[in-house]
């Protein structure tokens, strides 16, 4: 069986595909470009093809389909960045991995305290030989309610890390976990949102998590409240929240994704025009860490991303369709 991997990276994941692919008794064909019309015949006689946070256009599928691919496995968690509905259209599965949540949820822990502590500003001065103190003071978890959407594995990861430091943890997910329910108390999203000081966000890309912070929501939340994300852009309206972060409402943030980022993560862009106003502004705000979505990137959670995406072509595991 051969298996092309589109995005191949030869600093990190070219050892993981040599392992998983003696394991699995595949042949990997490394394509270190990007997926599009013009090079998906690479896939040619491939069972599947191995693929990240690119779009992946029905056009693409298309071609793939004639080339005899029978498989699209998405390296991430999230495949809205695939045309699903064109893959069942040409009959082609698609599958999404699961890697290491301690990734996710450390990075996240990381987040609150560096937003609720301050540490763009204290770096960014330091940096300039600005040692003082005014305006730098910041808060300390323990005295804080921190508030968990989504209570999937990384969710719950999240909550089990922050259950040592001693704050009050409230969750909102339209399934309980009873895991999660060790340290959190579940409630309703809007009990969750008007009572937070902090609010971290671990929730797919779907319908109904579209824009689930924009202007009416924001505007029940405390005053001085710190949003961190490292779900998916799509879950914020980003002009509501720009507005919200500049008026004061919203204290903080800490940001690893942002709407429209498909197409950006991940490559040097110095010196040229992202056409990104929102991710401008927000990159420049004091108060906002903006992240280039690197929260899941540690060596455990790419060795699964690979692992995972190979043997779900082997196995045949179409987990979307």
């Amino acid at each position: 069986m051969k298996i092309a991997a589109y995005n191949y990276r030869d600093f990190d994941e070219a050892k993981y595909f040599e392992q998983f692919g003696k394991q699995y008794n595949v042949e990997i064909v490394p394509i270190r470009e990007t997926p599009t019309p013009e090079n998906a015949s690479l896939a040619k006689d491939c069972e599947g093809v191995s693929v990240i946070t690119t779009p992946i256009t029905e056009d693409i599928i298309k071609v793939w389909k004639d080339m005899g691919v029978k498989h699209i496995s998405t390296r991430t968690i999230g495949y809205d960045h695939v045309d699903v509905a064109a893959a069942k259209k040409y009959g082609l599965a698609v599958s999404n991995v699961t890697y290491s949540t301690g990734s996710v949820a450390d990075y996240t822990v990381m987040l609150i305290l560096m937003a609720l502590r301050r540490m763009k500003s204290i770096i960014k001065r330091a940096e300039g030989m600005d040692y003082s103190l005014n305006g730098n003071i910041g808060r300390e978890i323990g005295d804080l309610t921190i508030g968990v959407v989504g209570t999937g594995k990384i969710g719950t990861h999240v909550i089990r890390n922050l259950s040592g430091f001693g704050c009050r943890i409230l969750a909102y997910d339209p399934f309980e976990n009873e895991e999660a329910k060790e340290y959190a108390a579940y409630c309703s999203l809007t009990e969750l949102m008007e009572q937070s000081d902090v609010i971290t966000f671990h929730t797919p890309a779907t319908e109904s998590s579209f824009h689930m912070v924009n202007a009416e929501s924001l505007a029940s939340m405390k005053d001085g409240v710190v949003i961190i994300n490292t779900a998916r852009g799509s879950i914020i309206d980003t002009p509501a929240f720009i507005d919200a972060l500049e008026s004061g409402k919203v204290g903080a943030a800490a940001l690893d994704v942002i709407e429209n980022e498909l197409g950006i993560y991940y490559g040097d862009y110095k010196y040229q025009v992202l056409g990104h106003r929102e991710m401008a502004i927000l990159k420049d705000l004091p108060n906002v860490l903006m992240l280039p979505h690197m929260a899941f990137y540690t060596e455990n959670a790419v060795s699964d991303m690979v692992e995972h995406s190979i043997s779900h072509i082997v196995n045949r595991d179409g987990n979307v369709c």
